[in-house]
């Protein structure tokens, strides 16, 4: 199957080819799908897509005119397809439902770690001999509150390891992971969740229930004490509203591996162009932020799993029509 790869980087292209092993024709491009790029597909059955590239309706118009009729997703969340629109053309869809929550789940434990205990400053201080401490008080993991909004595969793992420090933890879900509530966590409402927690993690996919789910009036309900971490979708944070509360020291901080307006931002070298985001550069300005530019995915494994079941997919899809991971 003829398939055109967008957003393709070196951290992910080596996995795809070995996945692959010469079974489909795969072009690969840098170029993140947008209006402008959709007729690179000519000719293509499929395309394999990334988290940042952009499939409205009007850019799947362009693809099926194009003739392709085949969307592997090298992610678990969709929100980036217009799947109502996808469908009314014909076209498959298909995700990497799982591909390995103890990556995203780590990461944030790593994010948590070293805003708390102050980890970047500290190298920095002591590649200036400056040896004083006093500027690097965290606090202990052991015995807080830590609330998980989103209990899915990703929450139960980063559960677990809250768990190993010895946190208490809180749970806000519609729908009750058996897994995750068996290991005695308590499933409570959001407004419980923010008020009583230390730490919020979010851990939920970006949909029109979860959009902006934590806007200022959620942040006036958590403790001025409280760390927020992100490695969902940026969208499910007001950005204007974070920095409202970190203005306001509302919160303590904020670990965020995900922006709102993160595409056409994250995966590209700026180092030589100018930004015009004045949030994003507002953030970068407190030292109770700290950001990643969404890589709480980027572990081998990780991207070994993404490769295998994108490639999965359209075996699925070139031998029987369907793929078990097709979102309808």
């Amino acid at each position: 199957m003829k398939t055109l790869v967008y957003s393709s980087h070196g951290f992910d292209k080596p996995y795809l080819e070995r996945a692959n092993s010469g079974k489909h024709e795969l072009i690969f491009i840098e170029s993140p799908l947008r209006e402008d790029t959709a007729h690179i597909a000519a000719g293509c059955e499929a395309v394999a897509l990334f988290s940042n590239d952009h499939a409205d309706a009007d850019v799947l118009r362009l693809l099926h005119k194009l003739g392709v009729r085949f969307i592997a997703l090298r992610s678990t969340g969709y929100d980036h397809v217009d799947l109502p629109t996808a469908q009314s053309l014909g076209m498959k869809v298909a995700h990497v439902p799982a591909y390995s929550p103890q990556a995203i789940a780590e990461h944030a434990v790593a994010m948590l770690l070293a805003l708390n205990r102050r980890l970047l400053k500290a190298d920095r201080l002591v590649r200036q001999y400056d040896f004083r401490l006093d500027e690097l008080v965290g606090f202990n993991i052991h015995g807080k509150i830590v609330g998980i909004i989103g209990g899915g595969h990703i929450g139960l793992a980063f559960a677990r390891i809250m768990l190993g420090f010895g946190a208490h933890l809180l749970v806000h879900d519609p729908v009750i992971n058996k897994s995750l509530q068996s290991l005695g966590v308590r499933y409570v409402t959001l407004e419980s969740l923010l008020e009583n927690s230390d730490i919020v993690s979010l851990h939920c996919p970006l949909n029109d229930k979860t959009r902006y789910l934590i806007d200022t009036p959620q942040f006036n309900l958590m403790k001025k004490s409280a760390i927020l971490i992100n490695t969902a979708r940026g969208a499910v944070v007001r950005t204007s509203a974070l920095i409202k509360a970190l203005n306001e020291n509302r919160i303590a901080g904020a670990c965020l591996d995900v922006y709102e307006r993160e595409k056409g931002l994250y995966f590209q070298d700026h180092r030589n162009s100018s930004i015009r985001d004045d949030e994003f550069a507002r953030l970068l300005c407190f030292e109770n932020v700290l950001i990643t530019a969404h890589q709480a995915f980027l572990t081998r494994e990780a991207l070994s799993q993404i490769a295998a079941v994108t490639i999965a997919n359209l075996n699925h899809w070139q031998e029987k029509g369907h793929s078990p991971n097709d979102l309808y």
